[in-house]
């Protein structure tokens, strides 16, 4: 299976905007097991998004490159608990 090479976030901490430092990305939510369908964002041209499901209000910043503040918003796929 390849790496995950597009960024996943979630907004677990309920922050009022979470900047990111990427233009394109998934958007889970919350933690699992409370996460929604994970969804690509693209924010195209727009330097921000708001996701559909959860409302996360996401903004871009390039100096982040790939990561996000605040940090815990950070989701790795790769280490999620399996689906029972």
């Amino acid at each position: 299976m390849a790496a995950h090479a597009t960024p996943h976030f979630h907004n677990q901490p309920g922050a009022p905007r979470v900047s990111v430092g990427a233009k394109e990305f998934m958007c889970v939510g919350a933690l699992p097991p409370f996460d929604h369908p994970h969804i690509f964002i693209d924010m195209g041209d727009a330097g921000e998004a708001i996701c559909p499901y959860c409302s996360t209000h996401y903004v871009y910043d390039a100096t982040l490159h790939g990561g996000c503040v605040p940090a815990e918003c950070a989701f790795d796929p790769q280490s999620a608990p399996a689906a029972a």
